[in-house]
């Protein structure tokens, strides 16, 4: 049999400080039951304090990644960071991780997918695992979007939340990890959800600044239409295309946007409410965070050969599936 990636352990890490609905009606106006209407969120994690980058919760959870496992960070070979909130534009927050836990044998990179940013990671480390080229890879996702929200702005603040996880891929010869993956990209939708400036066509400035245009920018009704239309096809395509029912799935692990997107995709695939991995009414969404996040907090129902199915929709557009055979568990 070739050699899979499997998932030997997961781990995560959110910040203390929870902000509620309660908090954000006396920021914006908005009320609680407006929110959890439309998003299904309560309360969202914020990283705070002077220099708390992203790379502060991504070591946390490699750290503790390693804790679980049992293994050294100089036995890891690579590290793929998934993030839209880097600490610096140069050098990698991948390398700045590796730094901080101590994984001085390991080379890294980002990879920038927004949403879809840590299924695109685990699908590129796997290859790396596949081939024999490494054969212990971590994949982090984590992002501090509060970073980048503008709190003046009822439409995005409600829905974002700091908080980040990893996952160790290593070798396997069972068939389990990483069985398939459908990814998509669409550049058209770029104009939908995307950060105004602070790249290389509008660097920032003083004008920039000044016209808010370094917080998230998005058109909610045309995101959430194209959001629905995909997630919930590519999560139905990976299922036909590898013979799967409903109760061959053990679990569906949605990138955490919008609760209705999450029920959306669950119809498309025949799944019960009861096999959804939800969290959003704790944590908001945590753009690369949320799908780590629910396997370290699912981690200990989750068994060993249990299909699961993950799914994501991004800016940009990026969306796609991956379906991961449990690797170990009672």
């Amino acid at each position: 049999m070739k050699t899979t990636a499997a998932i030997t352990a997961v781990h995560a890490h959110l910040p203390e400080f929870v902000l509620s609905n309660a908090v954000l009606e006396t920021m914006v106006d908005t009320n609680d039951a407006w929110i959890t209407e439309r998003t299904g969120i309560k309360e969202r994690r914020i990283l705070k304090g002077k220099d708390q980058g992203v790379s502060v919760m991504a070591a946390e959870a490699v750290k503790g990644l390693c804790a679980k496992r049992g293994i050294s960070p100089l036995e890891i070979d690579l590290l793929i960071c998934c993030t839209v909130t880097p600490d610096m534009q140069f050098p990698a927050t991948a390398n700045i991780i590796c730094d901080k836990v101590g994984a001085r044998n390991a080379w890294g990179f980002d990879i920038n997918a927004a949403c879809s940013g840590f299924l695109y990671g685990l699908t590129t480390g796997a290859q790396f695992i596949e081939t024999g080229k490494c054969r212990k890879v971590v994949v982090v996702g984590a992002d501090k979007m509060s970073s980048i929200i503008d709190y003046t702005d009822r439409a995005t603040c409600i829905i974002f939340g700091d908080g980040g996880g990893a996952v160790l891929l290593e070798p396997n010869g069972e068939g389990l990890g990483v069985v398939d993956s459908i990814l998509r990209s669409d550049g058209s939708g770029c104009q939908y959800l995307h950060q105004k400036a602070g790249g290389s066509m509008r660097p920032a400035s003083i004008q920039t600044v000044e016209a808010r245009e370094h917080f998230v920018y998005q058109e909610g009704k045309a995101v959430f239409k194209f959001a629905v239309t995909n997630m919930a096809g590519v999560s139905a395509e990976i299922m036909e295309k590898n013979g799967l029912r409903a109760e061959d799935v053990a679990w569906l692990v949605p990138h955490q946007a919008n609760k209705r997107i999450i029920d959306a995709t669950a119809h498309r695939m025949g799944l019960d409410e009861s096999k959804v991995m939800l969290n959003i009414h704790k944590y908001g969404n945590t753009t690369s965070g949320t799908i780590p996040i629910c396997l370290w907090e699912w981690e200990n129902r989750l068994k060993k050969g249990d299909n699961l199915i993950l799914s994501a929709f991004g800016g940009g557009f990026t969306w796609g599936a991956v379906l991961v055979k449990w690797a170990y568990g009672s």
